[in-house]
């Protein structure tokens, strides 16, 4: 009672205390769920138009895009260059598709349920599935049957694991090509909105017809800039600064690296050549006398031992004449010979004995119509149908299994038989021990120790006779640097290191890299510096011009100037609006323009071009006579705009709000 007493007492105090408990609890489980959200704010790749494209969503469109390739190319090895391509090519979809779904959603345009299946299974099937060689009938062109049953079998129970298996991926193909459809309708039909914006209309036409009709035969002297020695006039920083605030957009520019690397090659000692021969010597005399050739081979060799018939074509250079000399036969073997960083010897298994090289194969086709196939050689045959094929007899039919079930082939015609042989080869390539990776390592190591900035590398680099290859706009989304096999680390690097900074120790493939950093750009522009030679090139010419022009100030006839320019008079038979050269001085709008203005008769004094000063005098008005044909003239201005469209969706993307945190998963 005493206790229960003091609990009263103290009350107040006790609420407050649990209050103040509770709410720590609460706010703790707040910050908590804050972390939480904005730890999921971290898994997003990107947001494009306010669109998150979160890391799982990404990862299952690469995945979705890998099966894809796999059964487009039957193949499953695929390498670095591949796996960028997928990356990249996965991106650019959520690209089209966010931004086109922002500017068709702001205009009401969408693809219905009905248009997408028209599209994919109906009478209209987009070009996107009928170009899939998937859905291809037994006369190899397109087939509506085989897309219904593709997606009929996808939507059923297989009776094993493996069938599943291959109903899932299957299904994962669908759906690819039919996301694939409907981001490709949606452009074609906000394109085909905006052919229909874009037309001439009666003024455009005529302006376009009176253009070409009138115009001025002229006579004119030419200039070049180079023609004036650059000592001649002067360029100002403010000169530079000038132009570079006119031309300050062109110089838009992501966040980018430039750095300098230097490669070691990993490649074999002299140690490693004599291991590798010591090796093959040691093995000579069990490869000429086992009885288990294969064993030896396999467990041994770089090239395994498949039992494959070698014709003169066939067989490796190296081996050639060993093989089919006179009176070869089965048990010769040959001495141990090197070429291209490899030992190697052969074996004869088997000889003086001659086979087809090329079948021709029909598909015997169950209830269907039957499917000849073609010519192949052996090499382009799976072995257990080459085997069959080959040793068989025009007319034979043969069974093999074939993915979960069989098939059956008969051979329409068979090749003349040539000269074959068994060929057993052990054969090793020299490679790189682990003692030598470590000198080469450690060379490239100590390399750093010695130059630990871009100066210093550099120097040491040239000292050394090491090539020093600079590579440029390396943004945080690269894949690799230049050619470099497994460079993606160096990109990373690059955007983690200070200017100056010397990289630690890469491994690119046979390559160790030793990078410096040597530029940082990270500003919404390319800097006045980064760009000094293009404006300087283009204020000289701009400080020559103002030269010429003062060469010709008081000057009234194109004679006088000519000879003040020391240039000869040339001619140019028409000069209209429509013209995109001037004479025979190529692309000179402000000329072709500053002529037509002048009218006929007329002189121009001093006009500034692109590759020189002109002066031009206009004969009398050269038109043409010709019948306007308002229609006519349209047509042809929208042949011109046709490219506009395309044009406008690239520069959707261009303009678009992302956020691109690639770069952060790769």
């Amino acid at each position: 009672m005493a206790s229960l007493q003091r609990i009263r007492n103290h009350g107040a105090l006790l609420i407050t205390i649990v209050g103040l408990a509770m709410l720590a609890f609460i706010l703790g489980d707040f910050l908590n769920s804050g972390s939480s959200f904005f730890n999921r704010s971290r898994e997003n790749v990107g947001v494009i138009e306010g669109q998150k494209v979160h890391y799982t969503e990404y990862e299952a469109a690469k995945e979705q895009l890998t099966e894809v390739y796999k059964i487009e190319t039957g193949r499953s090895d695929f390498d670095e260059d591949m796996h960028s391509q997928i990356r990249n090519q996965v991106w650019n979809m959520f690209m089209m598709d966010y931004t086109l779904r922002a500017q068709a959603e702001e205009i009401g345009m969408d693809i219905t349920k009905d248009e997408l299946s028209e599209l994919c299974i109906g009478n209209n099937i987009h070009q996107v599935i009928r170009g899939r060689r998937a859905f291809a009938g037994e006369d190899g062109q397109f087939s509506r049957e085989a897309v219904i049953g593709l997606l009929q079998a996808i939507n059923q129970e297989g009776a094993d694991a493996e069938q599943n298996a291959n109903l899932k991926q299957a299904k994962t193909y669908w759906l690819y090509w039919e996301k694939v459809v409907r981001i490709s309708y949606m452009q074609e039909k906000y394109t085909n909105l905006l052919q229909h914006l874009l037309k001439a209309n009666t003024l455009d036409a005529e302006f376009a017809f009176n253009s070409r009709q009138n115009g001025f035969s002229a006579e004119y002297a030419m200039k070049p800039y180079y023609s004036v020695a650059d000592s001649l006039v002067k360029v100002s920083d403010s000169d530079l600064k000038k132009l570079y605030k006119q031309h300050k957009e062109q110089y838009k520019q992501t966040p980018n690296r430039a750095i300098k690397y230097v490669a070691f090659d990993i490649v074999p000692s002299e140690d490693d050549f004599k291991a590798a021969q010591t090796l093959m010597t040691n093995l000579q005399e069990e490869f000429k006398t086992a009885e288990d050739v294969s064993l030896v081979v396999n467990t041994n060799s770089d090239v395994m031992y498949d039992g494959r018939d070698f014709s003169e074509e066939t067989v490796p250079a190296q081996f050639k004449e060993f093989a089919f000399a006179k009176g070869a036969k089965a048990g010769d073997c040959t001495e141990i010979l090197f070429e291209n960083n490899t030992y190697a010897m052969a074996r004869i298994m088997q000889a003086g004995y001659s086979m087809p090289d090329s079948v021709e194969l029909k598909a015997i086709v169950e209830g269907g119509e039957d499917q000849e196939l073609g010519w192949f050689k052996a090499a382009d045959l799976p072995k257990n149908i080459a085997e069959k094929a080959l040793a068989g007899k025009r007319g034979e039919k043969f069974t093999v299994a074939q993915g979960m079930g069989e098939q059956t082939y008969e051979i329409m015609e068979i090749g003349k038989p040539t000269p074959k042989v068994k060929l057993a080869i052990l054969a090793r390539e020299v490679t790189p021990s682990s003692k030598t990776y470590s000198v080469l390592y450690n060379q490239a190591k100590q390399f750093i120790v010695n130059n630990n900035n871009a100066e210093a590398l550099e120097a040491a680099a040239q000292e050394q006779g090491l090539a020093v290859i600079p590579q440029y706009n390396l943004t945080k989304t690269t894949d690799k640097v230049g050619q470099l096999k497994s460079s993606r680390p160096i990109v990373r690097w690059a955007f983690e290191a200070k200017e100056g900074q010397v990289s630690d120790v890469f491994e690119c493939g046979q390559q160790f890299i030793v990078a410096a950093l040597t530029e940082v750009n990270d500003g919404e522009y390319r800097s006045l510096e980064a760009v000094r030679s293009e404006l300087t090139y283009e204020a000289t010419n701009n400080a020559k011009a103002a030269y010429i022009a003062k060469e010709l100030k008081g000057i009234e006839s194109l004679e006088a100037a000519a000879e003040k320019l020391g240039q000869n008079v040339q001619h140019a038979d028409r000069v209209s609006l429509a013209d995109s050269r001037f004479g025979n001085a190529g692309m000179e709008p402000a000329v072709i323009g500053k002529t037509v203005a002048q009218g006929e008769n007329a002189f121009s004094g001093a006009i500034k071009g692109n590759m020189g000063v002109f002066v031009v005098k206009t004969g009398a008005a050269n038109n043409q006579q010709g019948e306007f044909n308002a229609e006519s003239e349209k047509a042809q201005l929208a042949s011109r705009f046709a490219y506009l469209p395309y044009q406008a969706m690239q520069l959707i993307e261009d303009k678009a709000d992302v956020t691109d945190n690639r770069a952060n998963f790769q």
